[in-house]
């Protein structure tokens, strides 16, 4: 027969926790909305950014810039953005599933720079070549720091240590869905042109070179800045709902534990009753 004192210890472990996952869906809650209206607003920017540098790309001279190199080469270079906490179901798993199978067979051709404690954890047991890792972004994110990691793929790109630059993130879609995007950074893939790939050139003004080093910098930092406020919302929507759904599976555990407890103590009750009744016939007797 079950203890009645280790049930009802049970039920107030599950109580403890179900408030922690509680209060932890409210602060996610509270962090996704601050974190999806960045993402709102910086995301059109963004969009629109590629799309500029994937027409111009299609009209310039690839020895105007080192960026524009549409070189053929094997090394690529892969920044790989997971959360630096868990706890929130599949999203951190899902990135590196995702950049594992990019891999495949060749860790000793591509490098990864690693932002996220995740993903360093993971990707340091194995036989991969970590040039950088940014470990602890979350806490203390902003445009600096995307900056700084564009500057670091560009010059990579451009001394030719990578041909080929890549940035894995889960994109936000909503607090439900967060897809896993591997988006190829540079070399950019020019625009096709119209219906008789054709293409119509511009007129610049500063020169083409100014103008083309100064949208190809920007153009780096800000889709690695997008990429890291698609990947804040995505964690924290993530978290929510993980959250929730551990909230619901401790109130389903409280509920069985509860049936078991009170079954329990009517059967310890049962006893006793049948004990007095047995002791008091036995006194007749």
């Amino acid at each position: 027969m079950p203890n009645l004192k280790d049930i009802r210890r049970r039920i107030k472990s599950v109580k403890n926790t179900q408030q922690i996952t509680k209060a932890m869906k409210l602060v996610a809650a509270s962090k996704l909305r601050k974190a999806q209206t960045a993402i709102m607003g910086a995301r059109p920017y963004a969009v629109k950014m590629m799309e500029t540098l994937s027409h111009l790309a299609a009209r310039c001279n690839y020895d105007l810039h080192p960026l524009l190199d549409n070189r053929e080469g094997d090394k690529r270079l892969y920044l790989v953005i997971t959360a630096d906490k868990g706890l929130c179901g599949g999203f951190n798993g899902n990135i590196i599933r995702r950049t594992a199978k990019e891999i495949g067979n060749r860790s000793k051709a591509d490098s990864l720079i690693l932002a996220g404690k995740k993903g360093h954890d993971f990707f340091k047991s194995q036989d991969c070549d970590i040039t950088k890792q940014f470990i602890g972004w979350t806490k203390g994110f902003n445009y600096d720091l995307a900056a700084q990691i564009g500057d670091e793929l560009a010059e990579a790109f451009t001394n030719k240590t990578a041909d080929q630059v890549f940035i894995v993130y889960n994109e936000f879609k909503s607090v439900m869905q967060q897809d896993v995007v591997v988006e190829r950074l540079l070399p950019i893939v020019p625009e096709s042109g119209d219906e008789n790939g054709q293409t119509i050139d511009y007129i610049y003004e500063p020169e083409e070179e100014e103008m083309l080093d100064a949208l190809l910098k920007r153009y780096m930092r800000v889709q690695v800045y997008r990429a890291f406020l698609e990947t804040s919302a995505g964690e924290h929507g993530a978290r929510m709902t993980a959250m929730d759904s551990a909230s619901r599976n401790a109130g389903e555990m409280i509920g069985a534990l509860t049936l078991t407890y009170n079954q329990a103590r009517q059967a310890y009750i049962t006893k006793e009753l049948i004990e007095i009744v047995n002791g008091a016939e036995a006194l007749k007797a």
